[in-house]
């Protein structure tokens, strides 16, 4: 009997998929990740109440559950990560750290290691073999896809992960696992960033390091002085709220300048940009471009894909051009490219 050990956050996507694992027949271990200290907010998908929750849907459908310490990796791949990101003026995105470093890397060589074949996660995507190069990549979800925080898979951790719940839309999941009588079943999903559940990055920030964000200028395009910021650290390209300044028109940051410590302020229109340059960029369904080739292009989590092309830069890097200018283009978010319904790959946007 093949063993797959399912990665158990305490919600139900994740649940069901145990659940769905073990009625086609493999044998089926839950295991919850520790990640932090202080991990103990309701609603977390790493706290103590979410260790609970796996524990008791693991004893419902009847398989054994484990908690894994993996808070130093955490630490080292993720939180530093997310710091050291937002000290160089750029807004980082720590899922996609935390999916590419932990949930995969970390997880899967320790799941090995207790002879495991597969892992599972709840994720709402498809691992499928791209039909033109055979190569593993991610199918997009019909409902709540989430294919673009995970473009940092690579090959050997896609051939040895299983995403049952990707075919079903959200609701059908809550359905069943209200039928098999989980208590989770109605469980909100987690929001916002783990180990800052408050939204207050420039808090948490202060509270971590040594390194306290200096004041400096808001500037307008030409660098004149509009008034003081508080830190670098407290903004984010495209934010209008909570600059603390008054301009008597509606003013968006528009640029991070960490060199001069400033941050500059213009307009929405100011906020637009067809070319984006991306570092590190993982080849998934296709393989890293030699010439430019034509793909979709999503900036953002939320944001619909647009039509652009990429062609390589060498070094891991690539150049995208949008068929129409994309707003808020920001620095340390990811790049995820499109060959139809399948991840050709992505990065991390540098400009």
């Amino acid at each position: 009997m093949t063993k797959v050990a399912v990665a158990m956050s305490g919600g139900v996507d994740s649940s069901v998929a145990a659940y769905l694992l073990k009625e086609q027949g493999y044998d089926v271990v839950g295991v919850t990740m520790a990640l932090f200290e202080g991990a103990d907010e309701e609603g977390l998908c790493c706290g103590l109440s979410a260790a609970e929750d796996a524990r008791s849907v693991a004893d419902c459908i009847g398989i054994p559950h484990y908690v894994f310490n993996f808070k130093r990796e955490f630490r080292e791949k993720v939180i530093d990560y997310f710091i050291d990101e937002y000290l160089k003026g750029a807004t980082p995105n720590p899922c996609i750290a935390c999916n590419r470093y932990l949930k995969w890397e970390a997880f899967l060589n320790r799941c090995l290691e207790i002879n495991a074949e597969y892992i599972a996660t709840g994720h709402y995507a498809t691992i499928v073999k791209h039909p033109v190069t055979e190569r593993y990549t991610l199918k997009t979800a019909d409902n709540k896809d989430q294919t673009y925080a995970l473009y940092a898979l690579t090959q050997e951790q896609l051939s040895r992960t299983l995403m049952p719940v990707g075919k079903y839309p959200k609701s059908k999941i809550r359905e069943i696992a209200k039928k098999i009588g989980l208590k989770v079943a109605d469980k909100p999903d987690s929001q916002d960033i783990c180990f800052v559940p408050d939204g207050d990055y420039n808090r948490f920030i202060r509270d971590n390091t040594n390194v306290k964000a200096a004041e400096g200028d808001f500037v307008d395009r030409e660098g004149n002085v509009l008034g003081r910021h508080k830190g670098i650290t407290a903004y984010t390209i495209g934010q209008r709220k909570g600059l603390g300044i008054a301009l008597g028109v509606p003013a968006y940051v528009t640029k991070i300048d960490t060199e001069k410590n400033q941050v500059v302020l213009g307009s929405n229109e100011d906020l637009f940009s067809k070319r984006v340059i991306v570092r590190d960029y993982n080849p998934m369904g296709l393989d890293m471009p030699k010439y430019e080739i034509r793909v979709k292009g999503k900036l953002r989590y939320t944001q619909p894909k647009a039509d652009c092309v990429i062609r390589p830069l060498g070094d891991n890097m690539i150049e995208a051009v949008f068929d129409t200018p994309q707003r808020a283009v920001t620095p340390g978010q990811a790049a995820v490219f499109y060959d139809g319904d399948h991840v050709a790959g992505g990065g991390i946007i540098v400009k």
